[in-house]
């Protein structure tokens, strides 16, 4: 449920609701806007239906949220919500582009690229230390050394780091070297790790699952936010359909689907939806049209030579000439990138 308190209400009679909602094992998440403050409550649906909160002083109004996600809707908070990242704010007016390799594979290349994303307009540095692959005897990623490869990209450049979190017990590394965790789309329904992401104090890029309803997506977003984290990015990536052409089938409608569900900020992840660069511009501009908050891309010096999704990676050359369209059409919808 959702309670609506009065505007005058005061800090004691705010104390004084928190108390007794979690005197029940309920969990409270205060929200507050220019107006109001709100509290939403979850736990027990039926424990929830036997809190008096009509008689509790400074109680406005009593609102039922009817979606199963409750913390992400937009019953809970109508407004859109921004997530930092750094210094960057993902959401509001701005487009932002997340860029990177899928993989980091040495110093001298996560530098490279982190300075040339940078330089064209790039705000948050991506690329995997540890890599979920198909095949056991694919590059798995160089672990602990590229987190530290992506920290020193990030201190050159001043540009935040996204990279993904794909076991609990590397919480602690990634609490020391990443701005925001990315948690992919395999382990959009490893609902241990999605606890643990909660927990931690950072930022959460979660990707949708590849065969995963847009509901399914937002109930794992509601996971981490139960835990108390609620500056979460969705990502639509692609699902799994019976077309070929492409690695996955991007579902750009899930964007304003999404937005029109929930508070939180839309990525659209053109490479892993595609598989191919040469569409990635067209997908890239098809998600500012649609609504996206940003996009994370890859974009790699050498895609040829990539140890990891070489084919789906932009040259420099090409990441500056979609920038370049992007900045058009984010200004045609009133966004800028």
């Amino acid at each position: 449920m959702i309670i609506v308190l009065r505007p005058d209400v005061t800090q004691d009679q705010v104390d004084h609701i928190l108390d007794e909602i979690t005197k029940l094992d309920l969990r409270p998440h205060v929200s507050t806007g220019e107006e109001r403050t709100i509290i939403g409550v979850i736990g027990e649906e039926d424990v929830i239906r036997t809190l008096p909160v009509e008689a509790y002083p400074g109680v406005e109004n009593v609102i039922p949220i009817l979606k199963p996600f409750k913390l992400v809707g937009r019953e809970f908070k109508p407004a859109n919500s921004v997530v930092k990242v750094g210094d960057v704010r993902i959401g509001g007016d701005a487009f932002t582009v997340a860029a990177g390799p899928c993989a980091v594979e040495s110093r001298e290349m996560t530098l490279r690229i982190a300075e040339t994303v940078h330089g064209l307009g790039a705000k948050v540095l991506r690329g995997g230390a540890f890599k979920p692959r198909t095949s056991p005897y694919s590059f798995q990623g160089l672990g602990e050394e590229g987190l530290k490869y992506l920290a020193e990209a990030r201190e050159r450049t001043g540009m935040p780091v996204v990279t993904e979190l794909m076991d609990p017990r590397h919480v602690p590394l990634f609490d020391e070297y990443a701005d925001m965790v990315q948690i992919g789309a395999r382990n959009m329904a490893n609902f241990t790790l999605l606890k643990e992401a909660g927990k931690m104090q950072k930022p959460v890029l979660l990707k949708r699952g590849m065969m995963s309803t847009v509901k399914e997506f937002l109930l794992s977003a509601e996971y981490v936010c139960s835990e108390g984290n609620m500056n979460v990015v969705l990502c639509e990536r692609g699902i799994r359909t019976f077309e070929t052409e492409t690695r996955n089938t991007l579902d750009i409608s899930a964007v304003p689907v999404i937005k029109q569900l929930s508070h939180l900020p839309v990525f659209v992840d053109p490479s892993h939806a595609a598989g191919r660069d040469d569409i990635i511009e067209s997908l890239s501009l098809a998600a500012v049209a649609a609504g996206a908050d940003g996009i994370i891309v890859e974009v790699h010096p050498e895609p040829e030579h990539a140890k990891s999704d070489g084919a789906q990676a932009l040259v420099p050359e090409q990441f500056a000439e979609m920038m370049h369209k992007m900045r058009a059409v984010a200004q045609a919808v009133g966004r800028k990138v």
